[in-house]
């Protein structure tokens, strides 16, 4: 399908996409066993328990944008946006840093002998030598490996963090600002984590992945509850907290977007938002993952400028839930990412500026590609009165690749 059906006014290019119906879908169904065993509700208390208690937290705005709405001819659009979260600039301290201490709560009680550690006693360093001795480890485009070596220096264990080539110099240089040991991996995303679970194997540390093995589950599903703090956060900040019409959420290995699915099929069952999920085209594991049913791993090249979700293989707890929760995919050219970039800064018909990131602005790239192309909007029932939420994920985490992109350093479109 290609973006050529302009409805709106807005300048935007248009660009090519592609837009699937996620054929195992289950739009009726309520909130299962199945997606219960990774995320639910005692899950989430215990999230929001330790994540509150940690300095500087607060939750981030869900900003109004009325003037891209009218323009993209819909009733209301709602941002989350991250770009402040815990001045980490994306929403990923909320999966990495806690998951990070979860995995330090359940190693000191077993080397004490003991059932449980309270997370305060982590946060307050009560079992500093245990802890300095323990190390995590992970692999990352980025923000998820800013996240875990944040989260370690906060509670002061050990860290290495493995990035692949594809990985800016300054994303390195912003982990290894967090005391962590970066490793520069040759090969993709996907090589760095085989490479991150392979060390830790043999070196007995522990795995604070956003994704999972097959084997190693208990950290990443402690990663993805942790996320969906944001989620509950949003619905929280909704309107009469009346659940919009439509979300479009990113993926890479798709962590965000099951939390965020989650969560809202969680709270509001068979009136939930239609969710579509949104890739870079050279790395759409999960659009051809849903279309045939089972995770399919993509190979080739799958650099893409959305760096963040330039990976090629689902998580397996997220398929969990994206399978049948999912109603619809989608995947986006590179040029989306950079002209959405631009958009946010200049705010659109009156909308307040805001800084984005390349791989937070992928979910409201995709709405406005199927707000223009009257085929996408036929498709997803997408109206006049529609009103829909997109994640924000992230701000200006590479300052020099925000600033050749906007023009601006991203101070000077937050003044």
């Amino acid at each position: 399908m290609s973006s050529t059906d302009k409805t709106t006014a807005l300048s935007t290019p248009t660009w090519p996409f592609r837009l699937a119906p996620n054929p195992g879908a289950t739009p009726l169904a309520n909130y299962g066993a199945r997606q219960s065993a990774v995320l639910d509700a005692a899950g989430l208390a215990e999230a929001r328990a330790c994540i509150s208690a940690w300095p500087g937290y607060a939750p981030t705005p869900l900003v109004k944008l009325p003037g891209l709405a009218a323009a993209l001819n819909i009733g209301r659009l709602f941002y989350k946006q991250e770009g402040a979260r815990f001045g980490l600039r994306s929403f990923k301290p909320l999966g990495g840093a806690y998951a990070v201490q979860r995995c330090l709560m359940r190693e000191v009680a077993a080397r004490l002998g003991v059932e449980a550690v309270d997370p305060q006693e982590i946060l307050a360093r009560r079992h500093a030598q245990i802890v300095a001795n323990i190390t995590v480890t992970a692999a990352t485009d980025g923000n998820h490996g800013r996240s875990v070596a944040w989260g370690a220096r906060m509670f002061g264990c050990r860290c290495v963090i493995y990035i692949n080539e594809a990985v800016t110099p300054a994303r390195e240089e912003a982990i290894a600002a967090f005391g962590a040991e970066v490793r520069r991996h040759p090969g993709s995303f996907d090589d760095a984590v085989r490479q991150a679970f392979e060390t830790a194997r043999r070196e007995g540390w522990h795995v604070i992945p956003d994704t999972s093995d097959g084997n190693i589950v208990v950290a990443p599903r402690d990663v993805t509850q942790g996320y969906a703090v944001m989620a509950a956060e949003a619905i929280e900040q909704l309107p009469g907290g009346k659940p919009p019409t439509h979300m479009f959420l990113q993926a890479g290995v798709g962590g965000m977007a099951a939390a965020c699915c989650a969560e809202f099929w969680r709270r509001f069952g068979a009136d939930r938002p239609t969710t579509v999920i949104v890739e870079p085209e050279q790395a759409a594991c999960w659009f051809a993952s849903l279309a045939a049913g089972r995770p399919i791993a993509i190979a080739g090249d799958l650099d893409s400028f959305m760096g963040g979700l330039a990976c090629g293989e689902p998580s397996p707890l997220a398929w969990e839930i994206l399978q049948p929760g999912a109603h619809a995919a989608m995947t986006l050219v590179d040029a989306a990412a950079e002209a959405i970039m631009r958009l946010l800064a200049e705010g659109c018909q009156g909308d307040a500026p805001l800084v984005a990131g390349e791989s937070g602005v992928a979910g409201l790239a995709g709405l406005i590609a199927v707000a223009r192309d009257g085929a996408a909007r036929r498709l997803l029932t997408l109206a006049p009165e529609s009103e829909a939420i997109v994640f924000g994920s992230e701000g200006a985490t590479d300052e020099a690749m925000y600033r050749r992109v906007v023009g601006r350093s991203w101070q000077e479109v937050a003044a």
